[in-house]
């Protein structure tokens, strides 16, 4: 669901390799009904483990109680918001992160059948998996190890906690499969819009040199800049722009490792008038510089 930009929130996760970070959330002597989570929403992750006091959470506009030891799962893109529920300390821990920290198991057909559908939000997890699925509490160990490796930052930490991510994103498929979260119906909505959308996506793929706005791309497909925002994200995982990016840096990889072209030659053929400017988009999908990946 696409909500207002003014409810939009960036958090600052660690660093890009490990696109992750946990917040410790602690209001002292909160009042019944306090706000203790402003109203926002991100295009990353969050699992609230509530740690003290009670609370509840509006994700999506549906009420979830919260006591010590529940677990929250707020989807990419998902609307929410806290309030205490009786005078007291409140604390729990927010793990915050990016479907782009398992980027590279993209090649697993495993996780591309389990658990990719969820990170690329076509399914989602049951906000509190656990009133659905009892077994599930039994995985929240997980998320607590996830929090003391954090909390003691020892030698690899973060590759530990991407892992036991993962792990508890996999248990979780296992205990709500993607294909008993589907009905027909809504694969042949998923269908339809995939074949509306398909000559547009061969469109950007093979004018990866144009300069291509959300307007056209709407008109393209014929829907409004609204929903054909909510309708492409919902379709690839990403963003119209994230996606046109994306596009761009993977010609450009194949253009760096294939041919002899100089980086400001590659930069022109993918669309990017500034040399700068496509060395830092580079990087920030690739890891390293163009002329770094060259070598």
């Amino acid at each position: 669901m696409t909500y207002p930009k003014e409810l939009m929130e960036y958090p600052e996760l660690e660093e890009k390799t490990y696109p992750f970070r946990l917040f410790f959330n602690e209001c002292k002597d909160a009042k019944a009904e306090q706000n203790i989570l402003f109203m926002h929403w991100h295009e990353h992750f969050e699992i609230i483990v509530m740690q003290q006091g009670s609370a509840i959470f509006h994700v999506d506009s549906k009420p979830y109680y919260a006591a010590p030891g529940d677990v929250i799962i707020v989807p990419s893109g998902g609307l929410h918001v806290g309030y205490s529920l009786v005078q007291g300390d409140i604390a729990y821990v927010s793990i915050v992160f990016h479907a782009s920290l398992f980027k590279d198991r993209n090649q697993d057909s495993q996780h591309e059948q389990f658990v990719a559908p969820y990170l690329n939000n076509r399914y989602q997890f049951p906000v509190k998996p656990a009133d659905h699925h009892s077994a599930c509490s039994s995985y929240f160990h997980l998320l607590e190890s996830i929090i003391s490796e954090v909390m003691q930052q020892g030698p690899a930490f973060q590759l530990v906690v991407k892992n036991q991510l993962h792990l508890f994103f996999t248990l979780l498929a296992r205990a709500f499969p993607p294909q008993q979260m589907s009905d027909r119906h809504q694969n042949e909505r998923y269908s339809q819009s995939r074949e509306r959308f398909k000559p547009l996506l061969e469109y950007l793929e093979s004018h990866i040199d144009e300069k291509i706005s959300i307007e056209f791309a709407a008109r393209f497909v014929n829907l409004n800049p609204y929903h054909f925002c909510k309708t492409f994200k919902k379709l690839t995982g990403r963003t119209f722009i994230d996606y046109v990016n994306l596009c761009r840096v993977n010609e450009a990889e194949r253009l760096l490792l294939e041919t002899d072209y100089s980086v400001t030659e590659i930069a022109g053929k993918v669309g990017c008038d500034n040399p700068n400017y496509f060395t830092k988009l580079y990087k920030q999908y690739k890891g390293l510089t163009p002329s770094g990946a060259r070598r």
